[in-house]
């Protein structure tokens, strides 16, 4: 009798060791991140770390103002896409007031610009334009909660783009990713009546589900393109260079998509537009405006962090902003929530996760 009880007692004690050693570890890798980000805070000056917190802000609250703002548009009256496009766009000036400075301050000259090049910026130029136009339908006709989580896809375009493109590794942990967040967007995808506003057909429906999944699509094919301009045609990355591509081509994209709004005549349609609107004019502008503010805001936010930090924590912030948008609408525009975009909204955050966790660990193969 006394064998058995000595096996169940040390066994106990092997549990009782197992789990002590697990506590040890967790404690040195707590100590060792601690550590490690003490010394990362120490290496940059202050002004890095406000600049880094802005720019971050400016990603998780101007992406999310800006999805908020396309969607209060169409539900208060507004119809045009063109508007919503252009909007998107109109604001680039914003981007250039910055640029301009960073040439004094920082002791830096333009980079000249040789055919390729130009031609690059317009072809992207145009891609955006058009993206913009696919992203306007979407919202036209989704819920802003579903329509972003649906861009989510755009990860899944960028990293195969990448790959194809860019010849950017690729590991098990971003492949799992990729499956992850296509399996949340068939969720959504079978939840077709339990989210989709009154006034929206099936048909509508479905094609804002297909003009946002190929907006995605020309989104990542965009971010791949940008990253081969940079490998190919600019040799480095810098901030100001940074800046100036993004400058360039949403001139490129605000002129197309000016020839698209005035040959549509939107333009002349503004008046009546913003006389109809739910609010008034003074409404309708405002919604305007400060769309085309958030959108640039969002995309500098995300440029500063790319520069800053890394293209990993980018990602982080990315994943972030998802359910910030979809718990946003759901609170402030009261779209409807159900059990399945629930669980499609884990499922992506998850496979956020995923890309995150496979990047950092191609990032730090590269780095060996």
């Amino acid at each position: 009798m006394k064998q058995p009880f000595l096996e169940v007692e040390a066994g106990e004690k092997m549990e009782e060791e197992e789990i002590l050693e697990s506590s040890v570890m967790l404690r040195d890798q707590t100590s060792n991140l601690r550590t490690m980000a003490w010394e990362a805070y120490k290496r940059k000056p202050i002004s890095h770390w406000i600049l880094l917190v802005l720019s971050s802000a400016a990603m998780l609250i101007a992406f999310p103002a800006s999805s908020l703002l396309s969607r209060v548009y169409y539900a208060n009256g507004g119809t045009s896409k063109w508007i919503i496009s252009w909007v998107s766009v109109a604001g680039w000036p914003l981007t250039a007031l910055i640029l301009l400075p960073t040439y004094f301050f920082c002791k830096t000259s333009p980079t000249p610009l040789n055919l390729k090049l130009t031609a690059s910026y317009i072809m992207l130029g145009f891609l955006s334009s058009a993206d913009n136009l696919m992203y306007a339908y979407a919202y036209a006709y989704l819920p802003a909660s579903t329509a972003s989580l649906l861009a989510s896809s755009s990860l899944i375009f960028s990293a195969l783009f990448g790959y194809v493109i860019v010849k950017n590794k690729v590991n098990a942990s971003m492949i799992n990713a990729i499956v992850i967040i296509t399996a949340a967007m068939t969720i959504i995808a079978l939840d077709l009546d339990s989210d989709r506003y009154g006034n929206i057909t099936d048909r509508q429906y479905i094609m804002g589900f297909i003009w946002d999944i190929l907006g995605s699509a020309l989104h990542g094919l965009i971010f791949a393109l940008s990253e081969l301009v940079f490998v190919k045609l600019l040799g480095r990355r810098s901030f100001h260079v940074v800046l100036e591509q993004q400058v360039m081509v949403s001139l490129f994209a605000f002129m197309f998509t000016t020839i698209g709004v005035i040959a549509n005549k939107d333009f002349q349609g503004m008046k009546s537009e913003a006389n109809t609107f739910e609010g008034g004019a003074a409404s309708y502008y405002q919604v305007l405006i400060w769309g085309a503010i958030t959108f640039q805001f969002g995309v500098l936010g995300g440029t500063a962090v790319l520069f800053l930090a890394s293209t990993v924590l980018a990602g982080v912030l990315n994943a972030i902003r998802v359910p910030l948008t979809s718990i946003a609408a759901v609170i402030l525009l009261h779209d409807p929530m159900s059990g399945f975009k629930i669980l499609s909204m884990i499922i992506t955050f998850w496979g956020f996760a995923s890309y995150i966790y496979g990047s950092s660990s191609v990032s730090e193969v590269s780095s060996i």
